[in-house]
């Protein structure tokens, strides 16, 4: 079993198992993935095995053998197996949010499907999507695509990214990792780099983690240190990256006081440089290397404030934080102050994984050819701050463990012979196979189950805000319509992505393709006597602007409003149906606290089987 923090299935993996039957064609911009195959395990359920007794003659110390896991489902008591198969649905960043106003892409957009479906008693309600429903820290955390999936297939709250690095700092167990151990080489004679997101937005990074390695590297004997900042804008409010450049520098001032050389040596909008994922732009991770390892960029400046507050511009016309332009830290002879030489560490401080991947094989892989790096410094000790893909052990090294999340419902899916077909565009095809799988690489059982990836675009996603709506539906529907699958799963990212660009017009363009889509998903279980379950992982496109702690909108000094382009701490709407499903099957009114990791035993209550006992309570009754 793969295990990481994050990671994708990749087109390209040479030791590729195909599944038995081909995917359908859906969509002549489609691609079937070819995953690779998971680690043997038994093909069917079993019964848990008994302990085997140890003889007598044998040593005290002999370990009994491990039990088998009991994977075996149960029928439903009531709830009989349906005739077609079972629709799961995510509208990727389709929040339920309290602010039903103008900046409410969900509630502006014209949604006759969902409408209708909100209508249907008992059939429609809301779950939690971020905070301690999905393992993060706190219930102030947004929920994310990565742990939002990771809930949704395992049916558990595992501790996620963020948590797991704060129990490592907190704890010191950091610093008594191989990880650490390892960059700690570079401490007394090199320097030692941290490459991530600034800001505090908890998804992919936060910044006061950063501070807590420079403190823990500085205070364990580090001389130099050279942070490469990615500025944000996305997950926290643009133009928020002065402020998070202002205390970073306040911390390496500090530092320096105490005589370790601390600076900022390179940057650039996170949109630009560097977090590209999913292989969707491999120059975005060139121009990252060729700032923070070569220390070259169209733009140099003296200190990073000066750096983000020049290339964001004026007001009227400014940059996001996302797309600020690469640049690189010059001393006052014009020399980079932070080039990442032979003998250097590396520290990636990120903990979500997708954004990560690629520039791990910049750095970890001797033998790399996607891009000239121009040169690979040698003897580099490069660490992640956790594993970022189990399957490729990449990074090989990593500060922090990634979590196990074992069980999955894929898993029970497959001992029982149920027949599995996933489906997403580039941007969210990772989160419909690997993160739902609970963080592993690769088919389950490829004889099976099929994943369809459908190559995203590479442009501002707001410039065309359908993305690939439409080439997901209709490869979806000739899953469902082929009968070769019980279980058909699938991801629109277009309230997400879209959301994500701050872009209100294209937000609402993009919710109301989705709602066409499913209305076209869902007619055909119905013709086939299904059932579906339709519902988000968290919330976007549910709010649009920057509101004060009163919830009212805020404005620049031109009177505009601010826009919004992170996630939000609003619940997602889950809804349940299809002709093949009982009048009598409702859902519950005794669990108002309930989550996304209840979608999984629901999920199972679909297809006519009793749900796991280790998983969250089912939504529904019968």
């Amino acid at each position: 079993m793969g295990k990481g923090g994050g990671g994708v299935l990749s087109k390209k993996k040479k030791d590729a198992a195909p599944p038995a039957e081909p995917a359908p064609a859906a969509a002549a911009a489609a691609e079937p993935v070819e995953p690779a195959p998971a680690a043997a395990e038994p093909a069917a359920a079993a019964p848990a095995a008994e302990p085997v007794a140890t003889p007598e003659s044998e040593p005290a110390a002999a370990e009994p053998a491990k039990m088998a896991y009991d994977y075996s489902l149960t029928p439903h008591s009531t709830i009989a197996p349906p005739v077609g198969p079972v629709l799961v649905c995510i509208m990727d960043g389709f929040g339920e949010n309290e602010f039903k106003d103008e900046f409410n892409a969900t509630h502006v957009a014209n949604t006759p499907t969902l409408d209708a479906l909100r209508a249907v008693p008992d059939r429609f309600r809301s779950i939690k999507a971020h905070g301690t429903a999905v393992g993060l820290p706190t219930d102030a955390d947004m929920g994310n695509s990565e742990v939002g999936h990771n809930a949704l297939g395992s049916g558990q709250v595992v501790d996620q990214g963020a948590r797991l690095v704060d129990i490592a700092l907190e704890t010191g167990k950091m610093y008594e990792g191989a990880g650490w151990k390892l960059i700690s080489e570079a401490f007394d004679a090199n320097t030692v780099h941290f490459i991530g997101l600034l800001s505090d937005g908890g998804v992919h990074s936060r910044a006061n983690q950063l501070v807590g390695c420079l403190r823990g590297a500085a205070e364990r004997g580090a001389k130099r240190l050279r942070c490469h900042i990615l500025t944000d804008g996305r997950d926290v409010p643009d133009g928020s990256s002065v402020r998070f450049v202002e205390e970073l520098e306040a911390e390496l001032a500090s530092l320096r006081e105490k005589g370790c050389d601390a600076r900022i040596a390179s940057g650039g909008g996170r949109m630009q440089i560097t977090m590209d994922r999913y292989e969707a732009d491999w120059s975005m991770v060139k121009r990252g290397w060729d700032a923070h390892v070569l220390g070259q960029a169209p733009h140099t400046f003296k200190d990073a404030k000066t750096a983000v507050i020049t290339l964001r511009g004026s007001d009227d016309t400014a940059v996001s934080d996302q797309y600020i332009a690469p640049f690189v830290i010059v001393d006052e002879a014009d020399v980079p102050v932070g080039t990442i030489e032979d003998g250097d560490a590396v520290v990636l401080f990120n903990f979500r994984a997708d954004r990560m991947v690629e520039i791990s094989k910049a750095l970890e892989y001797e033998s790399f050819s996607t891009f000239d790096r121009v040169r690979h410094p040698k003897g580099l000790r490069f660490v992640g701050m956790m594993q970022y893909d189990g399957d490729l052990k990449l990074p090989a090294n990593f500060l922090v463990p990634p979590p196990e999340i074992s069980h999955v419902s894929g898993e029970y899916m497959v001992k029982n012979g149920l027949t599995v077909f996933a489906t997403s565009e580039t941007q969210k095809f990772g989160h419909v196979t690997f993160f739902w799988n609970g963080n592993r690489s690769g088919y389950l059982d490829a004889k099976l189950e099929q994943y369809l990836e459908i190559p995203s675009d590479n442009i501002e996603f707001n410039h065309a805000p359908d993305m690939k709506a439409f080439e997901i539906t209709a490869a979806t529907k000739e899953a469902l319509t082929s009968g070769k699958y019980k279980v058909v799963r699938a991801n629109f990212a277009n309230p997400d992505m879209v959301g994500h660009t701050g872009d209100l017009a294209a937000t609402v363009r993009a919710c109301e393709t989705v709602d066409k889509c499913v209305k076209e998903l869902l007619e055909v279980v119905d013709s086939l006597n299904g059932r579906w379950l339709l519902t988000s992982d968290h919330g976007n496109a549910d709010d649009m602007v920057q509101r004060d702690k009163k919830g009212k909108p805020l404005h620049g000094e031109d009177g505009k409003p601010l826009p919004l382009t992170s996630h939000t701490l609003a619940p997602v709407p889950i809804f349940i149906g299809g002709r093949g499903l009982p009048d009598s099957v409702v859902f519950r009114a005794d669990l108002p606290d309930a989550g996304l990791a209840n979608v999984a035993a629901t999920t199972f209550n679909l297809l006519g089987f009793e749900s796991p006992a280790i998983y969250k309570p089912t939504l529904v009754t019968a």
